[in-house]
């Protein structure tokens, strides 16, 4: 690779963290309203698209060509165009109307309350989370027996409530180790090196034996490559900026397993309480992460490193992120790019030390398609159809896919519609070999900046020296219990 000056936005990846790609969190946590106590009012048109147009244009709809109808409320802005475009395209080829209303951003949960009160409420909608099951209990129809659910290709993504499968996700994101694998065979060519390739690395003992042996061996790795390595692995920032990257998403890792071993049928619901039963596995990988880098572990609060920028600029050959950095690192230059998919590019699981031999990336999403129990069967059936016909046609696939430009878990997403996101593409992979995705147990998490916080500030004091890693326990288990109960009580008042 060719070295150049970079330039990179940060931003992108901080401020959209976990949900680049599939749009901020729309989580509807409002109690259902009676359709006994609304006003009876109908369909909203296919032609709105904020909820401005919602609160001023409900026209009723038409008869449906065939024996049922749609109306799906939309919650991402951002696609209502394409949406559009497949409702009038399914109706002109099938006869079956499709409504499709659009909530603007951060507008979903109170729009969707409010249609749902109406005598023609929408037959599919979003839901986020098992909170959302929970309050849309009596409206989601189980998808369990439907070709949307056999064709999903991921099933750690659906929402399962009450036993039935609520919701099914329509798209992903995914995070891990993202890994130069230039750098990475550079090293492998070395006499003595830990791995012949990067297919070696899969167990969390393997990367920290390889991330070791890099860190001793930074000079002749650069001398061999023409590098600027100065550690194995990215900077460990916990300034607000980055600490995200640990307080949530390397957090969730000992979360998830531990849910896994209480047997919640969906382990992003979370529980009350936690008992910190991998905080070991979570010091490791920390420890490693802090002593396998260039950075000083007593600077890392003070917002002076650029993990980002470390990784582009060939400083670091392991940077823990998600899908979302793809562009940022593809075309870091803004030109014709820095690092480049095909040559440079891959991510690797988390191995945490637990079940590193089924383990795929973390994969997650707040976005699931859910269809209303309380429509008619016909309304139902129609509704399935649409959705199976969007991920099975070009048309729909193509829309999903190229003009949304979302990664979706279905296994009709091959050839020309697999993902364009390499980082998707490996979750995909990884996925199809049988590997579990890990969840995103993090969407459970009380009170979440505050609990975090927290988190952080007791990792800060270890890492630094100035405190123990009991106090990082104290903070991750009571700091649970406690957010738990915080929450539970405002949501009382």
């Amino acid at each position: 690779m060719k070295k150049k000056v970079l330039s990179l936005v940060l931003g992108t990846a901080m401020a959209a963290s976990m949900f680049a790609a599939c749009g901020s969190s729309t989580s509807s946590t409002s109690s259902a309203a009676s359709s006994s106590s609304a006003a009876d009012s109908s369909v909203a048109s296919a032609s709105a698209g904020t909820t401005e147009d919602v609160a001023s244009s409900s026209a009723t709809a038409s008869t449906a060509s065939g024996d049922g109808k749609v109306y799906m409320l939309n919650f991402k802005p951002e696609t209502d165009d394409a949406w559009q475009d497949l409702a009038k395209t399914y109706t002109e080829q099938t006869g079956v109307e499709v409504n499709v209303l659009t909530a603007a951003d951060g507008q979903y949960a109170t729009t969707l309350q409010s249609e749902m009160a109406k005598s023609e409420a929408p037959t599919i909608f979003n839901i986020g989370s098992s909170t959302d099951a929970q309050t849309w209990d009596d409206y989601t129809y189980d998808l369990k027996d439907t070709d949307l659910y056999n064709h999903d290709s991921d099933h750690s993504l659906d929402v399962v409530y009450n036993g039935k499968v609520a919701g099914i996700a329509n798209c992903y994101e995914a995070y891990g180790i993202i890994v130069n694998k230039t750098i990475l065979d550079t090293y492998c060519s070395l006499d003595n090196a830990k791995i012949s390739s990067i297919d070696d690395i899969d167990s969390f003992d393997k990367l920290k034996e390889v991330a070791d042996d890099i860190q001793s061996r930074l000079d002749e790795i650069n001398k061999a490559g023409g590098y600027d390595l100065t550690g194995a692995f990215t900077s460990a920032g916990l300034d607000d900026s980055s600490s995200w990257r640990f307080s949530g998403h390397l957090a969730n890792m000992p979360l998830y397993y531990e849910f896994v071993d209480d047997g919640l049928e969906d382990p992003t619901a979370g529980e009350a309480t936690i008992k910190g039963t991998y905080l070991d596995n979570y010091k490791k990988v920390w420890d490693m992460y802090v002593s396998d880098s260039g950075a000083d572990p007593k600077t890392l609060a003070g917002g002076t490193y650029n993990a980002e920028q470390e990784f582009g600029m060939e400083e670091a050959v392991f940077y823990q992120n998600g899908d979302w950095e793809y562009s940022a690192l593809k075309d870091a230059d803004g030109t014709n790019g820095y690092l480049t998919a095909d040559d440079d590019l891959t991510m690797i699981p988390i191995y945490f030390g637990v079940d590193d031999k089924n383990e795929g990336l973390c994969v997650g999403t707040e976005n699931h398609w859910a269809v209303n129990s309380k429509a008619s069967d016909a309304d139902i059936k129609a509704s399935l159809d649409f959705l199976n016909w969007v991920i099975t046609s070009d048309e729909g696939r193509e829309a999903l896919n190229s003009t949304m430009g979302l990664s979706c878990p279905f296994d009709t997403f091959t050839g020309d519609y697999a993902p364009s996101n390499e980082f998707s593409a490996v979750a995909q992979k990884l996925n199809d070999e049988g590997k579990k995705s890990v969840a995103w147990a993090f969407n459970s998490t009380p009170n979440v900046d505050d609990w975090r916080a927290d988190v952080v500030s007791a990792l800060t004091a270890y890492t630094d020296g100035t405190g123990d890693w009991d106090a990082v326990k104290t903070a991750f288990v009571d700091g649970w219990a406690n957010q738990w109960k915080l929450q539970q009580e405002s949501a009382s008042e």
